[in-house]
């Protein structure tokens, strides 16, 4: 199975073999300028994700419920980082497990493995118990 970063490296490679067939160095350098750009827009884009999570406490989030309903088999850290918007506590290394929780004390905790979401489970916080009302004498 070609995972996305074989995937990415390989088109690199056919770029620049395609520019040189084409046009010999200068190809070779347009091709490199391109693949050059293309790894700094992903840069552009994690270090943006990992700022907004910075300005934020570590394992809050708003509302725990609408994560978990949110979380899918196969997302990366950084698709969940974008919906928290805030840095995991990570609970285990290995495998590794983050864990958000948000002001009502529910919590969830999200399984990585190979860097991929393959499972999550939502903690909820104990109901209060209901004070008791006397009747009115």
């Amino acid at each position: 199975m070609i995972n996305g970063a074989w995937l990415g490296w390989a088109l690199a490679v056919a770029a620049v073999a395609a520019g040189y067939v084409a046009y010999g160095w200068r190809g070779v350098v347009l091709a490199l300028s391109g693949v050059v750009f293309w790894l700094l827009l992903q840069f552009s884009r994690s270090l943006r994700v990992l700022r907004q999570a910075a300005g934020r406490p570590v394992g809050a989030v708003a509302n725990a419920v609408m994560l978990q309903a949110r979380l899918h088999p196969g997302m990366r850290l950084p698709d969940i980082l974008k919906i928290t918007r805030s840095l995991g506590r990570k609970v285990a290394d290995e495998p590794e497990i983050f864990a958000w929780t948000d002001a009502g004390g529910d919590a969830v905790r999200v399984e990585l493995r190979d860097g991929r979401v393959t499972a999550w489970q939502l903690h909820r916080a104990a109901e209060p118990a209901a004070p008791k009302i006397s009747p009115i004498p």
